[in-house]
């Protein structure tokens, strides 16, 4: 069975590709056949102006067609795509969907913040881990963060907040917003166990392979934070050449590093998984359970 995810954020528009086999008890195995990542950076038109330039509706277009062919080229028939923060937040979302089903067939849904988060914790990272902990996810996107908490075998609470590395670089976050958070995460983890972070997103990802750490193996908080000491006191340009950056990561690392520090500190956990999956990863599992509640398994 052959699942597609499309997950058009704030800073980038990924496609993964998934063969879902199962293993001998019956459990589905997702494995990847590709995933094409696109960095349309919408979030730069929206958070600024309030919608999607012409310029911009068009690269989404041209993305969705080249999505479309490759959807088509693997022989998937089950698709899910979704779309967050930017087009939540852009007045002219509405009208682009249209085209793009129109154009394509496919059929974006944008999704609230509180979803994302229940999408992403759909991956149950944290269930295969051992009880001693309570577990904290944390995903940074371009224009906002997803919260999910998951302790003594069960959800906690999951919450979006508008905090995110585009809305940062461009000074749009302010004392305010991050006291929400840290009160916010402060009164939530609060008399659980000792809490530790599992981190999704394009940027920690890219942090845990500088890091050359084994998978499976946590980053540290003081880790992190000499990642941010240290690539924060470099120029784009640098950073580019030294860490062998894209120019739209190398932009959004420092700020999603902050992000991360910050959550992790007011939520005192001193260590940070990363099992390297996202929103897309979330998006392929609960399309098979929808698929797999209505019998369709093949």
């Amino acid at each position: 069975m052959r699942l597609a995810a499309i997950d058009i954020g704030s800073n980038a528009a990924r496609l993964l590709i998934v063969d879902v086999t199962h293993d001998k008890e019956g459990r589905p195995q997702f494995n990847k056949l590709n995933l094409v990542r696109v960095p349309l950076r919408l979030g730069f038109d929206v958070f600024d102006k309030g919608e999607i330039s012409k310029e911009k509706r068009g690269m989404v277009l041209q993305t969705m067609k080249a999505y479309g062919h490759l959807i088509n080229a693997y022989g998937v028939k089950n698709v899910i795509a979704c779309a967050t923060s930017a087009m939540r937040d852009a007045g002219n979302s509405a009208d682009l969907i249209r085209k793009i089903k129109l154009e394509t067939g496919l059929e974006i849904e944008v999704i609230s913040g509180d979803l994302e988060a229940s999408i992403i914790y759909e991956n149950h990272v944290a269930e295969n881990m051992d009880t001693d902990h309570s577990y904290l996810y944390i995903d940074v996107g371009g224009g906002s963060t997803e919260l999910t908490f998951f302790a003594d075998n069960k959800l906690v609470f999951k919450k979006s907040f508008n905090i995110g590395t585009i809305r940062l670089l461009k000074d749009m976050v302010d004392d305010d917003k991050w006291n929400d958070v840290k009160d916010y995460v402060k009164a939530k983890t609060k008399g659980y166990k000792k809490v530790t972070a599992i981190g999704t997103g394009g940027n920690i990802n890219k942090i845990f392979s500088l890091s050359k750490k084994k998978d499976g193996k946590p980053l540290s908080l003081e880790l992190l934070k000499d990642y941010y000491k240290e690539i924060s006191s470099f120029s784009l340009e640098d950073r580019m050449n030294i860490y062998k950056l894209r120019e739209d990561r190398a932009d959004v690392i420092v700020p999603a590093l902050q992000i991360y520090i910050n959550t992790m500190r007011w939520a005192d956990a001193e260590e940070i998984y990363v099992p390297k999956i996202g929103l897309a990863d979330g998006l392929v599992q609960h399309l098979y359970y929808e698929l797999e509640g209505k019998g369709i398994t093949s």
